[in-house]
């Protein structure tokens, strides 16, 4: 009798995220749960072959020889300091601008433990992402190569992708960092390519060791 009654009651407190679930009059027939698919992360994509990785060398024939298209997800302060010409830009990651007390908090929190150092500003989902993708590629049988600065990022957007129905995806393995000179033919921009997710105190101390990484490679 309890449980009938409970079952009758409306839930005013609190409704689970997901589809509606289906009511049922009598309780002699079965209660099902909703089915709640999750998503396939990026790095299981790129094991199971589902999604190609690519190293940095290859970019270049897998670009001009492939009709692979390229898609920057990083944000738009790493994209300004340096890009690949051509390349399309829909960020992942979007500056966060509320200025909420919580949310502010969180930034003095952030501004102290990493954004001094790395010179990244405080962020959030860009929840309009698959959207813009879609938007630029309709077509989901192109081919489409991911990339971000460090390859993190870039994960995440080709799980995000892939779930959109994007079936030919390239991941660029360690990301920007890892690419030398030459492996892209034009990069637009005031910094290496392979520099500009570094930022704050981080990117003076990295300037500093190449540079005395050159004086003693003249000195030998």
């Amino acid at each position: 009798m309890t449980l009938l009654l409970l079952l009758s009651q409306p839930n005013h407190i609190h409704k689970p995220p997901g589809p509606p679930l289906v009511q049922y009059r009598r309780l002699r027939k079965p209660y099902r749960l909703p089915v709640i698919s999750a998503a396939v992360s990026g790095k299981q994509l790129i094991l199971s072959g589902k999604v190609r990785a690519v190293e940095p060398k290859e970019v270049k024939a897998v670009v001009a020889s492939e009709g692979y298209m390229l898609l920057d997800v990083r944000p738009v302060w790493e994209r300004e300091k340096a890009c690949v010409k051509g390349s399309l830009h829909v960020p992942l990651f979007v500056e966060d601008t509320d200025n909420g007390l919580i949310t502010l908090l969180k930034k003095w929190i952030h501004l102290g433990y990493i954004g001094l150092w790395t010179g990244q500003r405080f962020t959030m989902f860009n929840d309009e992402f698959n959207l813009r993708v879609v938007e630029a590629v309709p077509d989901k049988e192109s081919k489409v190569l991911v990339v971000c600065g460090e390859g993190l990022r870039s994960l995440m957007a080709v799980s995000k992708l892939y779930g959109e129905g994007y079936k030919s995806l390239g991941w660029l393995t360690g990301g920007f960092n890892r690419v030398t000179e030459g492996d892209f033919p034009e990069i637009e921009g005031t910094e290496e390519l392979r520099f500009a997710t570094i930022g704050g105190a981080s990117y003076y101390l990295l300037k500093l060791l190449v540079l005395l990484q050159s004086l003693g490679q003249k000195s030998s």
